[in-house]
């Protein structure tokens, strides 16, 4: 940290004295991310960086930005330095810059392209929003099955530089549909009169341009790669999708999930960069979604008005909660499985059975403890009166059922919001307390009536 704020005086000094060479020196032998803890603790001059950056290292600094930061740095900088910065950009990270600028902005740009980047952005940005399409890059290597190691590493030395990673090679035929990858690891390690043909081990995992991202993530997490081929339904190959890309993708998806599992709408940027109607306007639907379902929680107390007890009233925070919880861990935890790719809609009876049995066995620890408590204050302050026993079976029993019920809600609601087509982070732990909250009031009334019978008077 010390050493940041020592980096900032002296970039300040040297932009104040116009010492823009010594500044450029520095900031090309910084690593990238170093450059972008820079723009973070002085924005006013992230603009400034990059047009002093060489062209190679401000493009890999400007890929790793949020794109708030790079629309801000994109209405400050020189006509050249916006042409040269998107023709040199990688083409994914390209679409992916362009996907959230809006479209006259997009028109605008796209003409600075040179033609053959601007066939590239086009056809890549024709595919739909979330797809692996919009992710993959046209910038590869691929070589011929009947190639000798001698060609292809002297292919490598000609067009390598070319590609966004020679980590993956990939073979395909003479109507360019894939065949397979193999690693450079093996180019490196075979005799150089080796066939690539040979090399083929027919275990080839690939991905479909129109795919949603989302699965990509998990196909990526699955197989351990650093990028995996993109092909038609014809299997010829398009592109390749890389690593970072995935971990952008990955973080965007946790970042939404989590947003949505707290019970907001999903924001469109950091925090800070959203303007307060924004920001109202993505937690106030929620809200008022929200506070409609509590209204049915009055609802079910004025129908059970006549039978509340003071004793009753005061212990239904205690079944509130305790139902709401149990739901909220529930909905959580099936929310990030469905998400790692642990669970599927096939896997919902084993989920039930499973939220069945432990629902039960958490419901009669928090009974048991429910049953302790009122035993001990009648003991010592005699609470309850004669009906104490009775009390304390109705809470027991309660907890049970709200506990048993609020963990089938949370489990199950996932799977039908997924079935319905809905992001299963929609069911959120706010959301699933407030449905298990008026429906474990319904449980804990009734099987108070039942238990109860004649004591339950007002």
């Amino acid at each position: 940290m010390e050493e940041l704020e020592m980096q900032v005086e002296l970039v300040e000094n040297w932009i104040e004295s116009n010492r823009l060479s010594e500044l450029q020196d520095f900031l090309n032998e910084q690593n990238i991310s170093d450059v972008e803890e820079l723009i973070d603790e002085l924005p006013e001059y992230a603009a400034l960086f990059i047009e002093t950056l060489n062209i190679n290292r401000a493009v890999h600094v400007f890929s790793i930005l949020d794109f708030p930061t790079q629309e801000r740095i994109f209405k400050k900088l020189s006509a050249a330095k916006v042409r040269e910065l998107i023709n040199e950009m990688p083409p994914d990270d390209r679409t992916s810059f362009f996907s959230e600028l809006k479209g006259d902005v997009v028109k605008h740009l796209i003409i600075m392209l040179s033609p053959e980047e601007r066939k590239e952005a086009l056809s890549l940005l024709g595919y739909p929003e979330d797809s692996v399409g919009r992710l993959m890059t046209p910038d590869y290597i691929t070589v011929k099955p009947h190639w000798s190691i001698t060609r292809v590493l002297e292919h490598i030395r000609r067009y390598g530089n070319a590609s966004e990673t020679i980590d993956v090679l990939y073979v395909i035929d003479s109507e360019g549909r894939l065949m397979d990858d193999i690693k450079i690891r093996d180019i490196l390690i075979s005799d150089l009169d080796t066939k690539v043909e040979d090399l083929i081990d027919s275990r080839l995992i690939s991905l479909h341009a129109n795919d949603p991202q989302e699965e990509a993530v998990n196909v990526f997490r699955m197989n351990n790669r650093v990028a995996l081929p993109v092909v038609d339904e014809q299997g010829i190959m398009l592109g390749m999708v890389t690593i970072d890309d995935i971990l952008w993708v990955a973080n965007e998806e946790y970042t939404e999930d989590m947003q949505r599992i707290g019970g907001t709408e999903a924001l469109d940027e950091p925090y800070l960069d959203v303007s307060i109607f924004h920001l109202v306007k993505k937690r106030g639907g929620w809200l008022i979604v929200l506070f409609l379902g509590q209204l049915l929680t009055f609802n079910v107390l004025e129908f059970y008005e006549d039978k509340l007890t003071t004793i009753l009233v005061l212990l239904m925070p205690l079944i509130m909660s305790s139902g709401g919880n149990s739901g909220s861990q529930a909905s959580t935890l099936i929310i990030q499985a469905m998400a790692m790719g642990e669970v599927t809609l096939r896997d919902w009876w084993l989920v039930m059975r499973r939220e069945i049995l432990s629902g039960f066995l958490l419901g009669l620890i928090l009974g048991t403890l429910g049953f302790f408590r009122i035993s001990v204050y009648q003991a010592f302050a005699d609470a309850y009166g004669d009906a104490w026993l009775l009390y304390g079976f109705a809470i027991a029993f309660s907890l049970v059922g709200v506990v048993l019920w609020g963990s089938l809600v949370g489990s199950m609601l996932p799977f039908v919001l997924r079935r319905l087509g809905a992001d299963p982070a929609s069911s959120s732990a706010p959301f699933v307390s407030t449905l298990v909250d008026v429906t474990g009031l319904i449980i804990y009334f009734t099987v108070a009536t039942l238990v109860l019978g004649d004591l339950v008077v007002s």
